[in-house]
Parts: C-alpha cells; structure tokens; sequence
C-alpha cells in the first residue's frame, strides 16, 4: 500500500488490466466452490469480474480496485487481486506498480470459503 497517488492510480490501472484480460495480465484461480459450479455460472461470474466497476470507499479503501463482491444465482461472489513478487509467488512484490516486479493473482471465490 502506498500513499503516493501516481503509485495508486498505476495499481489500479494494472489491477483493472488483470480483472479485464485475465490469463493474461494475471494468473487465475478458481476455488473448489466456484469449479463445481456448472460452467456457464462459471463463465457468467468470471464475466462479471471482468465488468465489475462498482468500487466505493467501502470496498476499495486503498484506491486500488483489487477486491470485489456480487450475488450471483444466489451466491455471493467475492475477487481478489493479490500481488507476488515474479515467478516466485511465495513472497509478496514490494512493488506492485512495477509488472516487471509483480505477477497478480486473481482469485474468485465464494463468499463461504473465504
């Protein structure tokens, strides 16, 4: 977390980037509850990921557009953006505004198993 607004606005821009283009600008994971799920929910959820812009105070404290919730099919869904130093993913990035610093991981889950 940074108090640097130009830091902030490039993680959520990268953030946005890994939400809009995933498995490409992140690496995804799908939980056991969501991978049972039949998969055009699947399909329709991660959608919804991708299209998600409701970000307020609440939810997005840090400015940094990397956590998310919505119902769904009578589930809540939550998203997550967390960030990895690069090819390690056992330690986070000092740097998340840097990509070449930073591999993000989006993880999409039910509410229940978080």
């Amino acid at each position: 977390m940074s108090d640097n607004p130009s830091t902030i606005a490039r993680i959520a821009e990268l953030n946005d980037l890994a939400r809009t283009a995933m498995g490409l600008a992140s690496r995804v994971f799908l939980t056991p509850g969501i991978c049972a799920l039949p998969p055009i929910d699947q399909s329709a959820i991660r959608e919804r990921v991708e299209t998600f812009n409701d970000f307020t105070p609440d939810n997005d404290p840090y400015g940094e557009r990397d956590f998310g919730a919505f119902d769904y099919a009578g589930h809540r869904i939550f998203w997550k953006i967390d960030y990895y130093a690069k090819n390690d993913l056992t330690e986070g990035s000092a740097h998340p505004e840097d990509p070449a610093q930073t591999t993000r991981l989006l993880t999409i889950l039910l509410a229940e198993e978080y």
